[in-house]
């Protein structure tokens, strides 16, 4: 047998090279694999820990009914005593832990400031005759006449309620401003902020829980690997005395909402922009780009709470920033016109700027993701994507160091930017385009598959993140937030205002309320679902409203004088008046809707005669002699008196039968009843401002008419408190439902602008609003409209009288206290 043998060139060098991309593709292959079980196992800790979580708040739930039921003689209040208002956030059984020393630090901070306020206000003087009180603010005398009902002042002190408040729903989005701010947790909830709240959302529940730790507003999100924690930053501020409130990082757990670190207190200037937890060591470590001129980049060991490294980025904005995927020590930031990949080794940072080349460089590199095979993905504003890979092979002279990252591919991508990529769990990829609102799918190799528009009205997209299945979730610039697949379009989560929020009204028999702003909107929300009814766009910024007591129409006042009558159930419009050329601050119709009160800042108060339930104005008188301009007012029951505060803090009475006149012996009016009370000046509400807060910083109240107490001692009454950097406003709903509009101008960054509404379970008889304000700028308090034509009358001196005052050092900060006695806690 004769055996022949021919040689071919190179044969063994393909086997080799077949073998070897044989086992390269195996153990691609091995990686997804253990990728995929890691996502599964950190999905079933996420499942495991919301089910503890439930099962804690059930066996809460069945112990306090087993208190309830086992107690005798009296029907007491509800508790509402819960995680969301400690904080933090965290349990009120929940020992406190190393972790939380910062959180308490912040928490001691806030009473001394407290307390510090109140030592600095002078105390009020009593008269020697015990018939009137005389307080002081801003150095200014201010004379409240005691009723003649109460014989002793002192006996009119009480003990505080032991009742606290629960957040139970926030209204808005934050979107605006930010971008990836939006991600879906394996609980079901989705995660965003808005204001300092940082919202858990469930939306096939329809819940809502809140982490309430931060003292300013939140400006960025991270979600640890475990898919449990979370890292939230914030901007500064200042505090009611005008004191630094330090940006700082949160780190804290979405299933106790408890606070587990506070880092880089002292260590940011102006706030944090970005930041991003590592994923090659498990989340070990968290890297914080903050808002100073350098943009100082710094590494931190959380859990440690120690900084490891930092060094300056650069001059220009920084956008994101991420750790790779597989490679522990690189980082990649990018901003405008620039892309840095840096190498972190121990303490120091190392900078290498991406070349762009033959490429046209951007004028932003507005996102970045990260591809199976460890490249790099980057979208810019051009609208084009552009893929980043190491170089292995040694480059020509002048060309860049050996490993350094170089474009290997560019992709046109959209019209417009490329605001954000989303990596999907199977592999492929979600782009969300600025100009032509189209989110595109891609494929493994970044060939496009599906897209689909997001319609005009929502805005542009600023955050898309993986939702269950097939859904997704998008982020827009109008502060919506959708939930949407490619076959059956968008549905709507969560929507708010765009621009600065100043008016709030609820309707006088139904679970409604309507806002106005400064993007001209109008909205009328159902506050039982949580729902959007209807909305209608202005010819000019809405500053103040109030409902009709028949419910038939809503009076909405503007910044240049006119006021709009709106018809409730189909929006359309009634009618159009003028009332002075300068802003109005506070719309209130009388108690059987005959007349119409409209404060303005010309410091006049014009009245109104009303036809047809609230159809038909003839303007009847006008109210002179404020020497600022008008905060609030109040109807006595029968239409005769009118009391009103100003910004110099004045308290007026009018006789309106007699021509508007205005009652210059005030001790003639320390008897008259009043249909509403939402004057932050005057005997019955003083309390709050001595023991609280400096009375400058009143800037709304309401108090609840005595049929709707006996509801609020049954605990059957929610308060709806909504927050925003516009004025301040509240309002009473039918069945004990308060809504309160606060403007926080202590904010560094005034370009917030979106809606900030929150609600809180209302467990006492007197509410509040009190925040601080580094302006004279107030707006209408909504009055207690109520079903019943002649509510019943206020009897003076009661003793179980108590007011919640309300402070922006967090979101609100709640204390209750006796608003006659001025007892405080």
């Amino acid at each position: 047998m004769v055996l022949c043998w021919a040689s071919f060139p190179g044969s063994e060098d393909s086997i080799s090279a077949a073998s070897a991309s044989d086992v390269q593709d195996r153990l691609s292959s091995l990686e997804l694999r253990v990728q995929q079980q890691e996502d599964e196992i950190t999905v079933m800790k996420a499942a495991l820990a919301d089910v503890l979580r439930r099962l804690a708040l059930s066996e809460d739930t069945a112990a306090t009914g087993k208190k309830q039921t086992s107690t005798k003689g009296h029907n007491p209040l509800r508790e509402a005593y819960s995680m969301s208002c400690i904080p933090n956030g965290s349990s009120s059984s929940r020992k406190p832990s190393h972790r939380d020393r910062d959180s308490s630090t912040v928490s001691v901070t806030r009473k001394d400031t407290f307390s510090s306020a109140a030592k600095r206000h002078k105390d009020p003087v009593i008269s020697q005759e015990g018939d009137y009180i005389k307080m002081f603010m801003r150095g200014r005398p201010i004379t409240m006449f005691i009723p003649a009902d109460v014989e002793n002042y002192e006996d009119v002190r009480t003990e505080l309620p032991p009742e606290r408040l629960k957040l139970e729903w926030a209204y808005g989005y934050r979107g605006k401003d930010c971008r990836a701010n939006v991600y879906l947790l394996p609980t079901g909830e989705s995660v965003y902020f808005i204001a300092s709240v940082v919202v858990l959302f469930n939306y096939e529940e329809r819940t809502q829980r809140h982490y309430l730790g931060h003292t300013d507003s939140v400006k960025c999100l991270a979600v640890h690997p475990d898919k449990i924690r979370i890292a939230t930053g914030q901007i500064a501020g200042v505090d009611k005395d005008g004191r630094p409130l330090q940006p700082h990082v949160r780190v804290w757990d979405s299933v106790s909402l408890s606070t587990l670190q506070v880092i880089g207190l002292g260590t940011f200037e102006r706030g944090v922009g970005s930041l991003a937890f590592s994923k090659a060591d498990s989340g070990t470590h968290l890297a914080v780009i903050d808002d100073c001129n350098d943009h100082m980049l710094t590494v931190w060991d959380w859990q440690k709470k120690s900084k490891i490294a930092e060094i300056k980025s650069t001059n220009e904005v920084v956008l994101v920033v991420e750790f790779h995927p597989t490679d522990a020590n690189t980082i990649v930031t990018c901003g405008k016109s620039h892309i840095f990949f840096w190498t972190w080794a121990g303490t120091s940072l190392a900078r290498k700027q991406g070349i762009f080349g033959k490429y046209e460089k951007p004028k932003f590199v507005q996102c970045l993701a990260f591809l199976n095979n460890g490249d790099i993905l980057t979208g810019d504003s051009g609208g084009i994507m552009l893929i980043w890979s190491r170089s292995t092979v040694e480059p020509a002279p002048g060309k860049g160091p050996k490993g350094a990252y170089q474009i290997s591919r560019q992709i046109k991508a959209h019209d417009g930017s490329v605001f954000t990529l989303c990596q999907m769990r199977n592999g492929t990829l979600l782009t969300g385009g600025g100009k032509d609102h189209k989110i595109i799918l891609w494929d493994h190799d970044l060939n496009p598959e599906r897209d689909i528009e997001v319609p005009d009205q929502y805005g542009t997209i600023r955050a898309v993140a993986e939702g269950k299945g097939e859904q997704f979730l998008v982020g827009t610039s109008r502060n919506f937030i959708l939930r949407g697949t490619f076959n059956d379009g968008f549905q709507v989560e969560v929507q708010g205002h765009t621009d600065e929020l100043w008016g709030l009204a609820s309707h006088p028999f139904k679970d409604l309320f309507l806002t106005c702003a400064q993007d001209r909107q109008v909205c009328l929300w159902n506050s039982v679902d949580h729902s959007l009814e209807w909305t209608r766009l202005l010819d000019e910024h809405g500053h103040c409203a109030d409902f009709h007591p028949s419910g038939a129409v809503v009076a909405i006042g503007t910044h240049s004088g006119k006021w709009y009558a709106l018809d409730a159930e189909t929006r359309d419009l009634v009618a159009i008046h003028t009332d002075g050329n300068e802003q109005l601050s506070v719309m209130r119709f009388s108690v059987d809707g005959t007349l119409l009160a409209v404060g303005s800042h010309d410091n006049f108060i014009y009245l109104h005669t009303v036809l047809e339930k609230g159809r038909k104005y003839t303007r009847c008188g006008k109210c002179i002699g404020h020497s600022s301009y008008i905060t609030h007012l109040d109807w006595s029951p029968d239409n005769k008196f009118i009391m009103s505060n100003s910004g110099d803090y004045e308290i007026l009475y009018w006789d309106i039968p007699n021509g508007c006149k205005y009652i210059r012996n005030r001790s003639e009016c320390k008897d008259i009843d009043w249909a509403t009370y939402t004057c932050v000046l005057g005997y019955h509400v003083f309390g709050h401002d001595h023991y609280s807060f400096p009375c400058a910083y009143v800037h709304a109240c309401i108090i609840p008419h005595p049929c709707e107490r006996e509801k609020v001692r049954q605990g059957e009454c929610t308060v709806h408190v909504s927050v925003d950097e516009g004025p301040y406003s509240v309002g009473l709903l039918p069945g004990g439902t308060l809504f309160t509009w606060l403007r926080v101008l202590e904010h560094v960054d005034r370009t917030l602008n979106q809606i900030k509404l929150v609600v809180y379970t209302y467990l006492a008889d007197v509410i509040a609003g009190v925040v601080k304000c580094l302006c004279s700028s107030n707006s209408a308090v909504i009055p207690n409209n109520t079903e019943h034509a002649n509510p019943p009358k206020y009897k003076k001196g009661n003793k179980k009288l108590t007011d919640i005052t309300m402070s922006n050092v967090k979101v609100l900060n709640i204390n209750v206290y006796d608003g006659v006695s001025r007892t405080s806690g």
